[in-house]
């Protein structure tokens, strides 16, 4: 499925922010998804960055409009029309100037609630008991409901033993 730049590759990053191991590097996280501009964060803007990956992993959990309102209110600054490196004009939600921590946090609460509004069925947890990964569904269908096809596997292979010790 095609998604504008804010619901397909922010809700990817925001997945990959929710997804990454607690005590990885934030910047080797940023990095291995291609988010790009990279500044720097202090201490204190990296616990806000973190507390932030604990309020897009609700959103996984459970995505509602008042929970990204919520993200949407306290992420947003100036609304502008960017034209960046000889693109077309497009929404930004944060100055390309702002800090990492803040242009991260509108741009991960813009593309969540992008991806919501286009078809909330998309943003998913793993339906493997288990399995804390989230994702977000690009397939045709959209009809994901595994993190991955290891997950898919284990689920069908455990439900067929099922049957047959049955």
């Amino acid at each position: 499925m095609h998604f504008n730049p804010y619901g397909g590759a922010a809700a990817e990053l925001a997945a990959a922010l929710v997804n990454a191991d607690p005590a990885a590097d934030l910047f080797d996280v940023l990095k291995a998804a291609d988010y790009k501009p990279l500044g720097s964060l202090d201490a204190r803007q990296e616990r806000d960055v973190r507390d932030w990956v604990e309020r897009l992993r609700q959103v996984f959990r459970d995505p509602t409009v008042d929970l990204l309102n919520e993200l949407l209110a306290q992420s947003s600054t100036t609304h502008y029309i960017s034209t960046h490196d000889g693109r077309a004009p497009h929404l930004h939600y944060a100055r390309e100037d702002a800090p990492t921590d803040v242009r991260l946090k509108a741009y991960t609460a813009a593309g969540m609630a992008a991806l919501f509004c286009e078809d909330a069925g998309r943003i998913g947890w793993c339906d493997r008991d288990g399995c804390d990964t989230v994702y977000v569904d690009t397939s045709r269908n959209g009809r994901r409901r595994f993190c991955s096809t290891k997950c898919a596997n284990r689920v069908n292979v455990a439900n067929h033993r099922t049957r047959r010790s049955a």
